[in-house]
């Protein structure tokens, strides 16, 4: 049984259809706020990301908006990270049938970004490029997440209870036991680069091509071992709302999930998102392209994302960077919040065969 299928066991998502109809009946309906900071610095300058906030189910319909947030962080090039970044949302959305509800869309959003990532792969490798690309691709529609990724990069959640989660897997070989089964069980390599002398250096890398990751979108010239085939989660946030941060290695090599989350937090996703690129910097260097996107999902009747409950309440951050209006709304909510079902799961895959997708 994978690892997967292990936490499914545990605990099963709840239906989609049973949130929304929660929500319906508890008058729950309105939209959060999606507010949003990116930051970066380039040292090979092969990072390139998305944001898109106008993006809608049905044209014409203002009421149907959801947002997409996406890092591609490129390599051997930069031809890859920029087709992705141009085409994946156009082939997930016509991956999805038309004039649907927003429970079937939602429902239907894991497959289509199935499709909508081996879509990009092969109309990329039609070019007859070498270069390649990671892909985290996130969905925000209300309090619904839905995250797509294949290589390195990373999305994590933290929540209003200050629990932080991981969204994405990484498919580094170095890192990844199932990944490096997969390559070798299909006929693949898994090795470390030889050098004179036959000491083995550096991380573990498919054979051939020498890639570092499992999954990716492009690299034609490595084989067919490395897949376009993403992880999908999707959960919902409570209605006290969370964070997002999606980032590019530069970032996730310097910090663990639980530093970049609470080296953020209580400020702006626009200052968050440069204090995390900051805190890397500063505990790494620039070795690397360094790209960070904060999302922050706020309930509508408040103006920013409340602060994390601590013990010993610091009224001067408060008033400093919510003031004392906004201050009554953040107690309210936090007094709302509970410490079960802060993030629910809705759906996870990450198998690597199409046919179980």
């Amino acid at each position: 049984m994978s690892r997967i299928e292990l936490s499914r066991a545990k605990s099963a998502p709840v239906p989609l259809g049973t949130l929304i109809g929660r929500e319906l009946r508890n008058g729950k309906v309105e939209k959060p706020f999606v507010k949003y900071g990116q930051s970066g610095l380039a040292k090979k300058g092969e990072d390139y990301f998305l944001i898109k906030t106008d993006c809608l189910r049905v044209p014409g319909d203002a009421s149907t908006a959801f947002s997409v947030f996406a890092v591609f962080d490129g390599h051997n090039g930069i031809s890859a990270a920029i087709f992705a970044k141009e085409n994946l949302l156009s082939n997930v959305l016509s991956a999805i049938p038309q004039d649907i509800s927003r429970d079937a869309w939602l429902q239907a959003l894991p497959r289509a970004l199935v499709v909508g990532f081996v879509k990009t792969d092969i109309e990329f490798q039609q070019k007859g490029e070498t270069s390649g690309t990671t892909a985290t691709f996130v969905l925000v529609d209300g309090w619904t997440v839905t995250v797509a990724s294949v290589g390195d990069s990373r999305c994590i959640s933290d929540t209003q209870g200050g629990v932080v989660s991981l969204l994405t897997v990484d498919h580094r070989l170095e890192e990844n036991a199932e990944e490096r089964e997969r390559v070798t069980a299909s006929g693949g390599e898994v090795g470390r680069l030889n050098v004179f002398g036959g000491n083995e250096v550096g991380p573990l890398r498919c054979w051939p091509g020498g890639l570092c990751l499992s999954r990716s979108i492009g690299d034609t010239d490595v084989g067919e071992f490395i897949v376009p085939i993403p992880h999908v989660k999707q959960v919902k946030l409570s209605n006290v709302g969370g964070r997002l941060i999606i980032a590019s290695d530069g970032i996730w090599d310097a910090l663990s999930s639980d530093m970049a989350a609470k080296s953020c937090r209580g400020l702006p996703a626009e200052l968050a998102a440069k204090l995390v690129v900051k805190e890397a910097l500063r505990s790494r260097g620039l070795k690397d392209d360094t790209t960070c996107l904060v999302v922050d999902i706020i309930p509508s009747d408040l103006p920013v994302l409340p602060p994390i409950p601590r013990k010993k309440h610091n009224m001067l951050t408060s008033l400093l960077f919510f003031g004392k209006k906004s201050e009554n709304s953040v107690n309210k909510a936090t007094n709302k919040l509970s410490a079960v079902g802060v993030v629910e799961e809705l759906f996870e895959e990450g198998s690597a065969m199409l046919t179980e997708r």
